[in-house]
Order: C-alpha cells, then sequence, then structure tokens
C-alpha cells in the first residue's frame, strides 16, 4: 500500500512543531539572568527556570552570572606622595545586580571593573606617604571600595570588597626603614631609661628627707631626754641631795672613758686607775644608784650623802 501526500506531511508538521516548542524552551540555571533581544533589541530578562521565548523571533542575548565574583588585580608600581616607588596587587569582589544594564551599558565589563580599580589604587594610593601607606591599609581599603562602588554603580554592578594583598617597597628602602624603626626604639629606650634614673634620684632624694628628719626627730627627743635628766638633776641637788651629783659626774666620767678606749687613732690607751680602782668606781655607782632611785628612804637633809667616788690622778 503506497503513501499519500497528506501521510508525508502529517509527520513533517509534527517534527516542525516540536522542534519550534523546544526552540522556545529555555531552561536557566540557579544565579543566572538572560536577556531577550527580539530581531536585536532588549526586550525582557529571563530569570532561573523554566521560561518560554518565541522562536526565530527572539534570541538569547548575554548571560550575566548574579553570583559573587572575584578579580584578581596585577601588581602594579604605584609612587606614592613622597616619592617611594612601591609594588602593589589586590583582589576586587563584585556582583551584577541588574542583568540589562551590566550587559548593554559597558563593553568587557570584567576588564572595565579591572582597569577601574587599578586606576583608582594609583590615585588613593599616590596620594598618601609610605609610611601612611603602610599602617592604614584598612582606610586604603574602605576609601577604594568607596570611589570603585560609585563608579560602576552605573553598570549595574555592586562591588563589595577592594582587599589590598601586598605592598612591596624596594630593598634599599625596607632596610632604610628598618634602621629608621631601630632608632627610633634605642630613643624611646634611652627616655625610659632617663626617666627611671629620674624617678629613683627623686625616691632616693626624698628617702634622704624622711631619714634627716627621723635624725633630726631622734636629736629632738635625745635633747629633751637630756634637759630632763639636767633638770631632775638640778631639782635633786637644789632640795640638798648631793647623791645626784655625783651619779651625774660618775655617769659621765665612765662615758669618757668608754669613748678614750674605743678611739680609732689611739694604738695605746693609758687608763687614769688600775683595773680593781675602776670595778671599785663602777660598784660605787650602782650604790649611788640604788640610793637615789631608792623608795621609802629618809626625808631631806637627814639622808647621809654617800662618798663621792676618788677619781686618782693619772698614772703614767
Amino acid at each position: 500500500m503506497g503513501f499519500s501526500g497528506f501521510d508525508i506531511v502529517i509527520p513533517v508538521l509534527v517534527v516542525l512543531v516540536l522542534l519550534v516548542l523546544f526552540a522556545g524552551i529555555k531552561t536557566i540555571p540557579q544565579g543566572y539572568n538572560y536577556t531577550v533581544e527580539r530581531f536585536g533589541r532588549y526586550t525582557r530578562t529571563l530569570t532561573p527556570g523554566l521560561n518560554l521565548i518565541i522562536p526565530f523571533i527572539d534570541r538569547i542575548g548575554a548571560k550575566m552570572n548574579m553570583m559573587e565574583q572575584v578579580l584578581d588585580v596585577p601588581t602594579q608600581e604605584i609612587i606614592t606622595k613622597d616619592n617611594a616607588m612601591v609594588a602593589v596587587d589586590g583582589v576586587a569582589f563584585y556582583q551584577v545586580l541588574n542583568a540589562p544594564q551590566a550587559a548593554y551599558q559597558v563593553a568587557g565589563l570584567q576588564n572595565a571593573i579591572l582597569n577601574l580599580t587599578m586606576t583608582n589604587i594609583r590615585t588613593v594610593m599616590g596620594s598618601m606617604d609610605l609610611d601612611e601607606l603602610l599602617s592604614n591599609r584598612d582606610a586604603i581599603n574602605e576609601r577604594l571600595l568607596r570611589v570603585v562602588d560609585e563608579a560602576a554603580h552605573p553598570w549595574g554592578i555592586k562591588i563589595t570588597r577592594v582587599e589590598i594583598k601586598d605592598i612591596n617597597p624596594p630593598a634599599n628602602l625596607i632596610e632604610s626603614m628598618g634602621r629608621q624603626m631601630m632608632a627610633e626604639r634605642n630613643k624611646r629606650a634611652q627616655i625610659l631609661e632617663a626617666e627611671g634614673m629620674k624617678q629613683a634620684q627623686v625616691l632616693e632624694a626624698e628617702g634622704r628627707k624622711e631619714a634627716a628628719f627621723r635624725d633630726a626627730e631622734a636629736r629632738e627627743r635625745s635633747a629633751e631626754a637630756e634637759a630632763r635628766a639636767t633638770q631632775v638633776v638640778s631639782e635633786a641637788i637644789a632640795k640638798g641631795d648631793v647623791q645626784a651629783i655625783n651619779y651625774f659626774v660618775a655617769l659621765k666620767y665612765t662615758e669618757a672613758l668608754a669613748k678614750v678606749g674605743t678611739a680609732n687613732n689611739s694604738k695605746l690607751v693609758l687608763m687614769p686607775m688600775e683595773a680593781s680602782s675602776l670595778i671599785g668606781t663602777l660598784g660605787g655607782i650602782g650604790e649611788i644608784a640604788k640610793e637615789v632611785f631608792r623608795d621609802g628612804g629618809t626625808a631631806g637633809g637627814q639622808r647621809q650623802a654617800s662618798r663621792p667616788p676618788r677619781i686618782p690622778p693619772e698614772q703614767g
């Protein structure tokens, strides 16, 4: 049995319909947006999922990655404000927020972002001194982010971060900076040492002042005690008690002998009495003390006065 023309046309039409349907069905992966162009003009944006377009009339224009992306900034030479040559590289992070703008407002999006970032790195870092450049990296990153994001805003993208990775001054400059840092640390060490010596001297002076004050106070107390003892002896003599003056004279005599015996410039000491006489004198002093400080003694002039110790002449 032969086939008619109609039998051939039907399968062909079915195949064509299926091809048209497949051509009009577009599946967009997650994280991407596709632009649709009709006769070369942008009409709409396809979001992730199943989408339909008119075959042979509409076509997919740009396939935009909507996820955050990283762009490596290559190393470049920068001259700082104080004419120091440094090598700088960095990294930039950006995200497409508006697919049509990113596709049609700029040609070569990544290349545009890269050149924009490199230019602003030279501008920002070139306006700073080397010391400021090395110590204020966070401030540099913040300033770069603000400037680059503002410039890239018409492109429908968001610059999320701009980071300076390395700042490499020349070797001779690094050596000079090391010597400068060592000199500064030595200066601080000398200042701290001088401050410590100053504080030690102040404390030592305060200690001497306190010691002198205590010595003066001790001498004052000793003088008061001596004056009090002299007053007591004077009052005893005024009352007719001669034992007090005998005790006072004997005590001073013994102290004088002790000073003579302990003098550093004396190699030979000539005692003015024999050892037995000295012992007797000391015994007499003891008896005088007992008579002076004994409680309940005889009153006034009836108290028998002890004989003062005899002071023998010096023996050669």
